[in-house]
């Protein structure tokens, strides 16, 4: 998420602008998740003046008015600290305001967290254990794949260690060796969620739109990763450019002035780069969302045979947590879109690459039965990742202790 738009003040006047000791901020609320919409207005501050806001991950410009006053929206952005700071500036005048980050819906009463699950207990003196079940079991947590406490506990939770890590990166970073040779030492695999924008700055980012991409403006820095990549030699999974068939993100055809045919265009250049630098140890995994109605047709944005070697959904169940959404049962989730990857990657293996539930609406312990029961019985899917996050709502494993203990029945039972 990124700061949005810009309300200026009203009319200019003709004197010269000087600091007011009375400059301040205020927001006009100061506690929300991740993603809320936040007023901020400024008062006091040098007159027809030109300004910025920021907060640390991204900025904007604005102009006070005749009196010293702006106002401007604000998006808190992704973060897992508890406190995100504000800070107007005009000239040699600065203001903050402080927001609190709840990690829950506004709209949605949370109810107290419950005691932890009891977990299977693994043998004395031996830790919980990757599985060879043809259906894998995965995980993404909040602090990425060197977050060794949070996949300890993810494993301790289950009974089981993911065999699959998976993190995401912006275009903004390195090729994360340590982070692969952390999850490669717990004996599992990584999938890099590889997101071609800038984190923070919102959905419009002309810098990355997919014909710039796939022109070679970033090419420079996708032969870096392919060079470091294959020099690190091992299994590795990109997940380039996610749920492409929203309009959410700025690499769908659906956002940021790109067209139809373009964010085809960019994966296979992406690929094509990443390749000549010889990074043959690389998978490539294609992920779009479970299709809705008005989403882009995902004929319409698979790169090819060529160009992918899995292919993905991101799905979940929101259950009550939204005021849109209703419960929705694995089955009727995934099984449209696997039926669509099936016709248009046909022997293609499959991954839910991004999938949990909400506690509201149902019973989410029913719910992960179902899940592994269900994806288990699909000869085609190879595993699923579990999305361990508190965000729109708490989709972690153990929300409540009947959800992981449900989640790590089911893993135990599964062939």
């Amino acid at each position: 998420m990124s700061i949005l738009g810009a309300v200026l003040g009203g009319g200019f006047a003709s004197e010269a602008a000087h600091a007011a000791p009375s400059a301040s901020v205020s927001l006009s609320q100061t506690s929300g998740p991740v993603g809320t919409a936040v007023t901020v207005t400024g008062s006091g501050f040098p007159k027809k003046k030109q300004g910025t806001l920021t907060d640390g991950w991204s900025s904007m410009a604005f102009t006070t008015s005749a009196s010293g006053w702006f106002s401007v929206t604000w998006v808190i952005p992704e973060t897992t600290a508890a406190l995100v700071a504000a800070t107007a500036t005009v000239g040699t005048v600065s203001r903050t305001a402080t927001f609190t980050v709840t990690f829950s819906p506004v709209s949605v009463e949370v109810p107290p967290t419950p005691a932890p699950a009891p977990s299977p207990t693994p043998a004395p003196g031996t830790a919980p254990q990757v599985s060879a079940s043809l259906l894998r079991f995965g995980v993404t947590t909040p602090g990425g794949a060197a977050a060794s406490a949070e996949l300890d506990h993810v494993a301790s939770v289950v009974g089981e260690a993911p065999s699959i890590v998976m993190s995401y990166k912006d275009f903004t970073q390195p090729a994360p060796i340590a982070e692969l040779d952390a999850v490669a030492a717990r004996g599992a695999t990584s999938i890099i969620t590889w997101e071609p924008w800038r984190w923070g700055n919102g959905v419009n980012q002309p810098a990355f739109t997919s014909d710039r991409i796939a022109a070679g403006d970033f090419d420079a820095y996708l032969s870096s990763w392919g060079t470091a990549l294959a020099a690190w030699g091992k299994p590795v999974t990109l997940r380039y450019a996610h749920e492409a068939n929203g309009n959410w993100y700025p690499w769908a055809d659906a956002a940021n002035g790109n067209s139809p045919g373009d964010y085809v265009a960019a994966w296979r250049h992406v690929h094509d780069v990443v390749a000549a630098a010889g990074a043959s140890n690389v998978s490539w995994l294609w992920s779009p969302n479970v299709p809705y109605t008005g989403s882009t047709p995902l004929t319409q944005l698979y790169p090819g045979a060529g160009y992918v070697n899995t292919v993905g959904l991101d799905g979940y169940n929101w259950g009550a947590s939204a005021s849109w959404s209703t419960w929705t049962s694995p089955s009727a989730l995934f099984g449209p879109g696997l039926s669509q990857l099936r016709a248009i990657a046909p022997g293609t293996p499959i991954l839910i690459a991004e999938t949990a539930s909400a506690e509201a609406g149902g019973s989410k312990a029913d719910w992960n039965t179902a899940l592994v029961g269900y994806l288990a019985a699909q000869p085609d899917v190879t595993g699923f990742v579990w999305f361990h996050h508190n965000k729109e709502t708490d989709w972690r494993i153990d929300s409540s202790s009947a959800s992981a203990a449900a989640l790590g029945a089911a893993l135990a039972a599964r062939e």
